[in-house]
């Protein structure tokens, strides 16, 4: 098999899972919204739209025309600790870190924020399988096995 066929093999059209289908309607709907049609904007469009209670306060925690996310909506009271993890996880995925320890001044504090990104903190939840979802969205070529990628590391069949 030549790299072209394995090439056109590994850009099979990707199955997304929903948890409802408002999950499904509000992923559409916001990727026409935001700035760019990047694997960093769809797992934010996806994982924001994993919860009942971050579907209905999306322009709490995002602004659509500057692309910033807003860190301050972890303290709203709106939050349960299922849409904090949701929000964490979608920050995640964007901003590749933990943009909400900036909100603090005090290092335990920010100690303690970045502790809530952990795998641990976020997947022990029934969203994980979502999660895993949003993840192998911003990471495509990561998410499935890649024969000629393993063989370059040094990957043996």
């Amino acid at each position: 098999m030549n790299s072209t066929a394995l090439g056109a093999e590994n850009k099979k059209k990707q199955t997304i899972n929903f948890i409802s289908e408002a999950h499904e309607k509000f992923y559409y709907e916001k990727l026409k919204e935001v700035r760019y049609q990047d694997v960093y904007h769809k797992a934010l469009c996806y994982c924001l739209g994993i919860s009942d209670d971050t579907r209905r306060n999306i322009n709490s925690i995002y602004d659509f025309k500057t692309g910033c996310v807003k860190t301050e909506c972890l303290h709203e009271g709106w939050q349960t600790s299922g849409s904090m993890k949701v929000v964490r996880m979608a920050f995640n995925l964007y901003c590749n870190g933990t943009p909400s320890v900036d909100d603090y001044t005090k290092t335990e504090e920010q100690v303690n924020e970045c502790r809530q990104y952990t795998v641990e903190d976020l997947f022990c939840c029934a969203y994980a399988p979502f999660f895993w979802q949003a993840i192998q969205i911003r990471y495509p070529e990561y998410a499935t096995y890649n024969r000629e990628l393993y063989a370059l590391i040094g990957g043996t069949d």
